[in-house]
């Protein structure tokens, strides 16, 4: 972090101070300065719609955004607060989002917003329709690669990185010492959780920018069933001792055909709120690995289901204060597919740079190639060139809803499976989503049809000088 950086850092977090003490007097009543207080700070990065919403959402108790945002206050450790602040709404929104795209037109390649690592292959769980299970405790990124992978994120604008895995938790030494060095970008761990203690949480509260999804599938009895006997009184352990110590976190939440109704009941949400969790990441079983398992996927009228849940939990009179997020089901919102280093990219416990961590095909590792050189290589350039690759964003993904794109990206750009127990045809892989694509195709048709949609602010490759030049000589030639 330059100068100038760290005297902008001094000058905000002196600000995020005062004004945490200021709401701390009378949460309610100053959450509608907090908005105007923030729009000083985030300039012009967020549409002034967006701060009005806010104002008005801050003057009615009963908006479920209101609630979610005084719980944060409430029951979050002040430090944490305000160093999420910083790494997120300094480093990643204000500084970050200008370096993504200027280095966007400047490489001519997508450039992530947030990047997945894998820090350990290793995992203590053995979670059906996982393949991180099936890979065994060979593989590991060494600190160099991490600090490598992150100095080089953090020159092309990426201040936002997830450690997935394996369990990540193994490397917690490792992680903490991340986070301590690069204070200007914010840090989430998905973790089944059983590795956190109370050395953890008082590290957490010491740097302050790095949070936790911790993964859960509702009941006990549909919980255990897929992550193993006694997982989930584990995890509650863990969430009761998070709370405990006002740390940051989530829920992960891998919905199956099985699951789908206990992960999206009442119950379970209700449950979680209690127990402190502040947001949820929702994810499509998909059936990628030996292990996998197509029965798993669920169906379309599931499908549709997760669809219309995550927007009533969301609705501000009707929803939960929980901050949901579902992947598949909302890409109207971000454009479809953000694989690919659009928004984000996976690199694995091996150091293969994948353009998604379900997608397990490269052309790039850490040790030979810069991440640039990944995202220039020829498979992110045909992420790039191809995205979004369906023009309704309730069938965003290459290889789920779309298996034919995955399968001809693989042939042109011969990529080779990073399968870390042994390759996968990209045949076999698509073949597992080919009836679920079907059957989703004319549903995902009906429902896109039958309503509006956000018009995101996302450029893509056919949008540009290049892109629109080579459409129109298509058009040419097929004219």
């Amino acid at each position: 972090m330059d100068f100038k950086k760290k005297t902008q850092r001094a000058a905000v977090g002196y600000t995020i101070d005062k004004i945490l003490k200021y709401i701390e007097k009378n949460p309610q009543e100053n959450l509608v300065k907090l908005a105007d207080k923030v729009q000083g700070i985030a300039g012009n990065i967020f549409p002034s719609k967006n701060f009005e919403m806010l104002r008005q959402g801050a003057k009615d108790p009963e908006n479920v955004w209101t609630k979610l945002a005084l719980s944060i206050i409430r029951d979050v450790d002040k430090n944490i607060i305000k160093n999420m602040f910083l790494a997120l709404g300094l480093g990643a929104a204000y500084n970050g989002t200008k370096a993504v795209r200027d280095n966007r037109e400047k490489n001519k390649c997508n450039i992530p917003w947030v990047i997945l690592l894998d820090p350990t292959s290793a995992c203590n769980l053995k979670c059906k329709g996982c393949w991180s299970s099936e890979y065994g405790h060979q593989q590991n990124l060494s600190y160099d690669e991490l600090e490598s992978i992150v100095n080089q994120g953090v020159e092309m604008g990426t201040h936002f990185y997830m450690f997935t895995g394996g369990e990540p938790l193994i490397r917690k030494k490792d992680i903490i010492k991340l986070c301590e060095n690069h204070p200007d970008c914010a840090f989430l761990a998905y973790t089944n959780a059983t590795l956190i203690d109370q050395a953890l949480c008082d590290e957490v509260k010491r740097i302050g920018n790095l949070s936790f999804a911790i993964s859960i599938e509702g009941t006990k009895q549909s919980n255990d069933a897929r992550r193993g006997e006694g997982s989930y009184e584990r995890t509650m352990q863990a969430i009761e001792l998070l709370k405990k110590n006002k740390c940051l976190f989530g829920i992960s939440v891998c919905y199956t055909r099985e699951n789908v109704d206990a992960v999206t009941s009442e119950e379970f949400i209700d449950l979680m709120i209690e127990k402190g969790v502040k947001f949820a990441w929702y994810f499509n079983y998909m059936p990628v690995g030996q292990g996998s398992v197509e029965e798993l996927i669920p169906t379309p009228a599931q499908r549709e289901h997760m669809y219309n849940w995550i927007r009533e939990m969301r609705n501000s009179k009707t929803g939960k204060p929980m901050f949901i997020i579902d992947f598949q089901d909302d890409g109207e919102y971000v454009g479809g597919c953000i694989a690919g280093g659009r928004n984000y990219f996976h690199i694995n416990s091996a150091g293969d740079i994948e353009p998604c961590v379900f997608i397990h095909y490269s052309d790039s590792n850490i040790r030979t190639h810069t991440l640039i050189q990944a995202l220039q290589n020829p498979l992110f350039q045909a992420y790039w060139h191809n995205q979004p690759f369906n023009d309704n964003h309730l069938r965003p993904c290459p290889m789920l809803e779309n298996p034919d794109c995955l399968r001809s990206i693989i042939a042109q750009t011969g990529a080779k499976s990073t399968d870390l127990l042994a390759p996968e045809d990209v045949d076999t892989l698509c073949s597992r989503c080919d009836k679920f694509a079907r059957e989703w195709a004319p549903e995902a048709m009906r429902i896109w049809n039958s309503r509006q949609h956000p018009s995101p602010k996302t450029q893509y490759y056919r949008d540009t000088p290049e892109g629109k030049k080579k459409s129109e000589e298509l058009t040419k030639k097929t004219s």
